[in-house]
């Protein structure tokens, strides 16, 4: 397939899931090198203006360490120049490791070609080729914490359990806290998809 040309630089882990990226993305990308982003001023630096000036993808693992250096991307970097790709819970090992990883998951570089591509459409990032547009910034109505709340995914006994039954239809990792998760599904989907979504699976519900 041809590499999908993205205005926004892009964030990764390391030099790996660099590499497997380069093979699908035409465009900037960058490492953390893992938690050296924590002490690397400089670079800190160079990610806040590239934000500004085109805008930052974060695409990190979805294990907790994958967590904790997306996290401290965001307490660096206002919001509104940030859009978040997340890859699926997969277990298993890269080829290239001897041990799977703490957490027993595969990371970026592990993933297919179709789980990247889905990642990157689902972040609405800014496609300048033609073809698939895998941008998504029409405007609609925003999901809301008082939605939340009503759907039973926050604030409630089975809240838990629903967020976990919403992020695994979703295809995104287990860890991801409600907050995280209302801010994702603004840009994943529009309101009345939402809507649909929470029906359909309190109807599922009712019949078993």
């Amino acid at each position: 397939m041809p590499k999908i040309k993205i205005k926004e630089a892009v964030i990764v882990e390391g030099k790996y899931d660099k590499i497997r990226l380069d093979s699908l993305i035409d465009g900037l990308i960058l490492t953390t090198d893992g938690f050296g982003i924590f002490k690397d001023k400089e670079k800190m630096a160079l990610l806040r203006h590239l934000a500004e000036t085109r805008g930052l993808l974060i695409l990190t693992d979805s294990d907790g360490a994958g967590f904790v250096i997306r996290n401290h991307l965001k307490a660096c970097i206002a919001p509104q120049y940030i859009r978040h790709a997340y890859i699926p819970d997969v277990f298993g090992k890269e080829r290239r490791k001897t041990a799977y990883s703490k957490e027993g998951k595969l990371g970026v570089e592990g993933m297919t070609t179709e789980v990247l591509v889905e990642a990157l459409r689902r972040a609405g990032i800014s496609c300048e080729t033609s073809g698939d547009d895998v941008s998504s910034d029409e405007p609609h109505t925003k999901i809301t914490r008082a939605d939340f709340y009503r759907a039973g995914l926050s604030g409630g006994p089975n809240s838990a359990a629903k967020r976990a039954a919403l992020l695994a239809a979703l295809g995104l990792p287990a860890r991801m806290t409600a907050n995280a998760l209302l801010g994702v599904i603004n840009d994943y989907m529009t309101w009345e998809a939402f809507c649909e979504f929470v029906l359909r699976h309190s109807d599922n519900d009712g019949n078993n």
